[in-house]
């Protein structure tokens, strides 16, 4: 999955992944600021070798501890909801390989975002190309918790499939906050948009139907 020493990001790599942008953007991805951020960052620095050639398709990807890397489509798309503003407090749930933490923090946002996987954060805080992020702060964790300490956030960003809407995840979203959240089991989510107006009242919206691994309760040491 990732490499202690950098790769190389060449021409065709930055040929591919303007071709994945594209593709995204004839998919209905239309938050430009999304679609460049997508373009700035190499995502085969977060696979395998093995992979690189298939890197800039729009398909997920195993990673270490069972867990896999988003397709392209889906992380745009969740990032596209969340209507992300700069200097925006944002919490993720489920920092994976941390291709989706990349994307968010290329928007300029502050992202704290937990992993309950030991052995993939570990892995993931000696992969090199976090250093380019500084407004990433990783924290392991059991998502389900959230991060109360650092509470409230801007936007909360779950990034696995919630068998319910965890509610300490509503109660640390600010008031005019957004929460983006696959929820349902078995590999089969529908995915929500959930604003919390300025008098704390949760509304939803259902965004359509994705598979996501589970989002799964306490830490994996």
């Amino acid at each position: 999955m990732l490499q202690s020493v950098p790769k190389e990001d060449n021409y065709r790599h930055k040929g591919l992944r303007r071709q994945l942008v594209q593709q995204l953007r004839e998919k209905g991805i239309t938050d430009e600021k999304v679609l460049s951020a997508i373009d700035a960052i190499p995502r085969h620095f977060f696979l395998d070798p093995a992979f690189e050639k298939q890197a800039y398709e729009d398909r997920a990807f195993p990673i270490t501890a069972g867990q896999t890397i988003s397709h392209p489509f889906t992380v745009a798309y969740q990032t596209q909801l969340l209507d992300l503003k700069k200097f925006d407090k944002v919490l993720e749930i489920g920092t994976g390989s941390a291709y989706q933490a990349c994307v968010l923090a290329e928007l300029g946002v502050t992202l704290y975002t937990i992993e309950r996987q030991r052995a993939l954060y570990d892995y993931v805080g000696k992969f090199f190309f976090l250093n380019k992020y500084l407004n990433i702060k990783r924290f392991y964790g059991d998502g389900f918790e959230g991060l109360p300490t650092y509470a409230p956030f801007d936007k909360v960003l779950i990034t696995c499939g919630a068998p319910f809407v965890p509610p300490k995840l509503v109660e640390q979203l600010k008031p005019g906050g957004i929460m983006v959240i696959p929820v349902g089991e078995d590999g089969k989510q529908k995915m929500l948009r959930i604003k919390k107006d300025v008098a704390g009242t949760v509304l939803m919206e259902e965004m359509g139907d994705f598979s996501f691994v589970p989002m799964l309760q306490g830490k994996n040491k």
